[in-house]
């Protein structure tokens, strides 16, 4: 009998796409949509983060990131972000997405148990790649998700700080499994159809308008964290295959600190991108917006400990602070709006240490 041997998925660094085995994350930069209390279509890449080793700066880096290894990319302060996921469509991947080592599905403080999600217990807690394509934020149930936007630890905005009290992680922690032998193919079908009829999302409009105002510089701390934004209409699937499917012992983990952009460039020497286009600019532009046809797939319930997640805005207004965003509505009409179709079922290692 043919005996599959199974390999811990290895962490590669591949320009600024993060490969976790066979799962690659692209981290997207993009536009931050009004918390107005409305619920927006999907906005578009405006191309990714630069993304680089720790190892490759470790006389730079604080020493807490030599501890974690992984990598670090920049975000200005109150900047946004989506996860972008792409696997192998005949052999899948479970993957688990942490902020600040709080689970981004479930709320739950981190764990590399994969849960379930069974009717009367915590719900699912990972998602599974193929067929998740993206996540903009943190599950807010019912088809919505809470945008993922960067805010300095310290003061109480990130999701990390406002379920746990304390804020000592920051960044991001993924986490891939593989699936146990012989529950799917071990190589490859005939060259499969096109996941998607255009790249997720369009393809990069790189656009500027300058540096962030000096209220929001001022603010400016080192290492950064991910709070919730605006609301945006996105299904997180339920796992099709059963938690059993996973192999829980045989994964791969990555911890993605946030800097901001002063502290970026101290330690690559490298510029900051400029700052992305207001939503409001480029909605009155006409660019596109996009839209999934994924109404069948389901999505999981929204989590108890990520309900009473403040917003930044709301956690502005409890502190006082004058809005140091634009929340008023956006227009974005239907016309603009591009639907999706739903996908069709050595060099650069990156080390993991203490987390």
């Amino acid at each position: 009998m043919l005996m599959l041997r199974t390999t811990p998925p290895e962490v590669r660094l591949t320009g600024d796409t993060l490969r976790l085995g066979p799962v690659s994350v692209t981290f997207h930069r993009t536009l931050r949509i009004p918390d107005d209390g409305g619920a927006y279509p999907l906005p578009p890449s405006l191309g990714p983060f630069p993304v680089r080793r720790v190892d490759d700066y470790a006389h730079e880096v604080p020493a807490a990131w030599r501890e974690h290894g992984g990598v670090f990319l920049p975000m200005f302060q109150r900047e946004a972000m989506w996860l972008s996921f792409h696997g192998r469509p005949w052999r899948p991947n479970a993957i688990k997405v942490a902020v600040g080592k709080v689970n981004a599905l479930s709320g739950e403080t981190w764990s590399e148990d994969l849960v379930a999600g069974d009717p009367g217990t915590d719900g699912q807690d990972y998602m599974v790649v193929p067929d998740q394509p993206w996540l903009d934020g943190i599950n807010a149930g019912a088809g919505y998700i809470k945008q993922f936007v960067a805010m300095p630890l310290g003061m109480g905005y990130t999701v990390e700080g406002q379920v746990t009290g304390r804020e000592d992680h920051g960044g991001l922690q993924l986490c891939v499994f593989e699936p146990k032998p012989g529950r799917f193919p071990a190589a490859p079908p005939p060259p499969p159809r096109i996941a998607y009829d255009v790249a997720p999302y369009g393809p990069p409009m790189p656009m500027a308008m300058g540096a962030l105002p000096a209220a929001q510089a001022a603010f400016a701390g080192q290492e950064m964290g991910l709070g919730a934004g605006g609301r945006m209409r996105q299904r997180i699937y339920p796992d099709p295959h059963g938690v059993e499917t996973w192999d829980q012992g045989n994964r791969a983990r990555v911890f993605v600190h946030l800097v901001n952009s002063q502290t970026w460039t101290a330690i690559t020497g490298e510029p900051m991108p400029d700052s992305p286009v207001t939503a409001r600019a480029y909605a009155e532009a006409g660019y596109p917006w996009f839209a999934l046809y994924d109404e069948r797939r389901g999505d999981i319930p929204p989590a108890e400990e990520l309900a009473g997640a403040k917003s930044i805005k709301e956690v502005d207004a409890a502190n006082g602070f004058e809005t140091q965003q634009d929340d008023a509505p956006v227009d974005v009409p239907d016309h603009v709006v591009k639907k999706l179709a739903p996908a069709v079922a050595g060099p650069g290692a990156v080390h993991e240490a203490a987390w």
